[in-house]
């Protein structure tokens, strides 16, 4: 198979998707890896690294597009992307479908193959090609949620572990799971007193037990939530349903009860957020203050530690690249379920649940989809 890997175009996304070790795996099992110049240089691999590695350079955007089968990303095509998307070309990425309708569309019309990063899903409902980016998010939600607790960034002036004779900050995290804990480890491990809320008993059970003494849990519902903003420095939404927009727990109205300087930081923005007053930002201008709570929603945070995230990222996506590679993307799904849950626009049908719903549009069983794809390739 052809493979393309581009360099990212989103505004301050410095990752890439695939490492010079991911591309000695392509071309172990034969196939040809093709990488936009310069695509590694922000992640700290040089075009060199790619070439001794065995890839073929190419110099631009619209080379990678025009030759690859396989298109490996970060993040979603932006709008002037869309164009170079071919017919049947299978695009291995996160998508994040749910919190965009024009990207729904635009992928519908382009008739491609969207395999999306975070929907492959494992019999456990774990989320692998999510998880190592969601550590990243996680951990990266209390560090930028201490710096703009700075009264320089108009946050509330407290130092999150706080010293001694000194009260640390009191954070809040809305969920419980890979976002959730990881920014709860790290808070708690800078000090700060830590109460995580989830609508799971036996997930909070599980944290009781694995979390130092200054995490506590709480069931999550509005009257809790109400409470507790009240009181909370920094506050992190950390809520994913797969594949679908996410709920909104922190209103408008909320606002009104916390303290100036308060700080929100949404994680979930790039499936729509689970605050209200949430709008995508960048690294470039990552905050904004609205009743005089600073909101920090930065759809791409991992892209500001672009060489762990890399690594981290081709770490877990290469098993699941070489299989599509290796059998071809209908063989792949049909047998590997993983896989196969990962597909959400085929050849311009919606294929997944959430997607479909985000938007009032017509759903295709993917499993059938598979299956006439396989009778195609018989009577071919």
């Amino acid at each position: 198979m052809v493979i393309g890997v581009p360099k990212e175009i989103k505004n301050n996304e410095n990752r890439v998707a695939l490492t010079p070790a991911g591309v000695a795996e392509f071309r172990r099992f034969g196939h040809t890896v093709y990488v936009q110049v310069n695509a590694g240089l922000e992640s700290g691999f040089e075009d060199e690294e790619y070439i001794d590695a065995g890839a073929v350079m190419l110099p631009t955007i619209e080379d990678i597009y025009g030759i690859a089968e396989m298109i490996m990303k970060v993040k979603e095509p932006i709008a002037s992307e869309y164009e170079l998307i071919k017919e049947d070309q299978l695009l291995f990425t996160y998508f994040h479908f749910a919190s965009s309708e024009a990207l729904t569309h635009a992928m519908i019309d382009r008739k491609a193959v969207c395999l999306a990063y975070e929907t492959v899903e494992k019999a456990d409902r774990s989320l692998p090609l999510l998880i190592p980016m969601s550590e990243v998010a996680g951990r990266m939600a209390i560090q930028e949620g201490a710096k703009y607790l700075e009264k320089p960034q108009k946050g509330r002036g407290i130092l999150l572990g706080g010293v001694p004779g000194v009260k640390p900050a009191n954070v809040l995290i809305l969920g419980g799971g890979i976002v959730g804990t990881q920014a709860a480890k790290m808070a708690a491990g800078l000090g700060a007193h830590v109460t995580i809320m989830d609508i799971s008993l036996n997930r909070l059970r599980y944290l009781s037990d694995i979390m130092p003494p200054n995490v506590d849990t709480i069931m999550s519902n509005e009257y809790a939530i109400r409470e507790a903003v009240k009181t909370s420095d920094l506050i992190v939404g950390a809520v994913l349903i797969p594949g679908a927009k996410a709920p909104h727990l922190i209103t408008r109205d909320m606002l009104a009860l916390m303290r100036e300087g308060t700080v929100l930081v949404d994680v979930a923005v790039d499936q729509g957020g689970c605050i209200e007053t949430c709008t995508p930002t960048t690294h470039e201008n990552p905050t904004y203050i609205i009743d005089d709570v600073v909101h920090y929603c930065v759809a791409n945070m991992p892209g500001a530690v672009p060489y762990t995230s890399t690594v981290a990222l081709t770490n877990a996506t290469l098993s699941y690249a070489l299989q599509l590679a290796n059998k071809g993307w209908q063989k792949a799904c049909r047998e590997n379920d993983e896989l196969k849950r990962g597909l959400n626009v085929v050849n311009g049908k919606i294929v997944y649940k959430g997607v479909a719903d985000a938007f009032g549009l017509p759903l295709d069983d993917v499993t059938e989809l598979l299956q006439r794809e396989e009778e195609e390739e018989v009577n071919f």
